[in-house]
């Protein structure tokens, strides 16, 4: 059954008139299966799964992470959030017993709560989204569970979706960042039964809305993070067609030489994790692996290249969003176990205060 707008604020309105919650208890009722409708607690499979001990090195700040309002409704494979006029966007998804929603939420750090915005024209999952100016854009996506993309590029105004140009192949799970005038999109998978990592990228000019070619980054991946820091590109992680084979590669790509540098690994190789800048380190949480969902939260710092851990999540997850806004992460949605099969509502935020 889907939620109104108003039974979506007072949701949002009674999570954060709530108390203060031991450090887990916030999680009780916050998860659903994929095939099964109905809240359900934590599965009891996440105990076995979830990971978070990291080969890196430990900061000497560790930070720490709170529980914030929960999503209005259980929700995974998303493949990334964004941040946008100072709200973290989550676009499409698994949520309801179906993979091809095209639910479109905000949250707003400063009231804590979520709001249910127009809805992306096109129902899919692992969708690739960049905020570009004044406008928040969405590339790819599957229609079916993490295969059968399609071609679909829009654009949101903060009111509206409008098409643009389509793209010249059919993909999902498509890392994107704005960089200068344009933005590049870089990896992905292609196929349904054939279903395989591509090394593409592609850059698009919002302006002539129009697409061309760049170096393809060095091996096809999916589900890989991407951020862009000082006028580079970094590619980091991902998976070559299926996370049995997930990578610990970290490149960076320089727009003006049209090259790709190699950069120290990542210490826990994953896929399907978060990937922000913050702090002048490059934060990566979360992701999944054979019988594993990842809660390690490792950071890179460019000046040194090397990593460190801090502290990992409280409820490691895969595929969810994580943006930063203000003075912390903030991590929503996402799988308990591996593979699509549970969605969450989590909502939490790392800070290092």
């Amino acid at each position: 059954m889907s939620l109104t707008r108003r039974s979506f604020a007072a949701l949002a309105a009674s999570a954060a008139a709530a108390p203060a919650l031991a450090q887990h208890d916030h999680r009780h009722g916050q998860f659903e299966r994929l095939a099964q409708p109905g809240r359900m607690d934590i599965p009891a499979l996440h105990a076995q799964q979830a990971v978070t001990e990291s080969p890196a090195p430990k900061a000497a700040r560790q930070g720490s992470w709170r529980p914030r309002a929960p999503l209005p409704i259980p929700r995974t494979e998303m493949a990334w959030a964004v941040a946008y006029r100072s709200r973290m966007h989550l676009v499409g998804g698994y949520a309801e017993q179906r993979v091809d929603r095209n639910y479109h939420h905000a949250y707003d750090p400063a009231s804590d709560r979520w709001e249910q915005l127009a809805e992306h024209p096109r129902g899919s999952n692992h969708v690739g989204v960049a905020t570009h100016g004044d406008r928040l854009y969405a590339f790819g996506g599957f229609t079916e569970q993490n295969r059968t993309p399609h071609d679909g590029a829009f654009a949101f105004d903060g009111t509206k979706w409008t098409a643009l140009r389509r793209l010249p192949e059919a993909c999902g799970a498509i890392a994107c960042i704005a960089l200068g005038d344009n933005i590049h999109l870089i990896g992905g998978a292609i196929g349904s039964d054939n279903r395989r990592s591509i090394d593409w990228h592609i850059v698009y000019d919002p302006k002539a809305d129009s697409y061309s070619r760049r170096q393809p980054m060095p091996l096809a991946r999916d589900h890989t993070g991407i951020v862009a820091v000082n006028g580079l590109i970094h590619i980091i992680g991902g998976r070559v067609d299926t996370f049995h084979t997930n990578s610990n590669l970290h490149h960076s790509y320089d727009p003006r030489t049209d090259a790709w540098t190699f950069r120290a690994p990542i210490p826990t190789a994953r896929s399907g994790q978060g990937t922000v800048w913050f702090n002048n380190r490059i934060f990566v949480m979360g992701g999944e692996g054979t019988n594993r969902v990842f809660g390690q939260n490792e950071a890179y710092d460019p000046a040194t290249d090397s990593w460190e851990a801090y502290a990992p999540m409280l409820t490691p997850r895969h595929g969810m969003g994580a943006v930063v806004l203000g003075d912390a992460i903030y991590v929503a949605g996402g799988g308990p176990q591996m593979g699509g099969g549970v969605k969450s509502a989590i909502n939490e935020a790392f800070s290092l205060g």
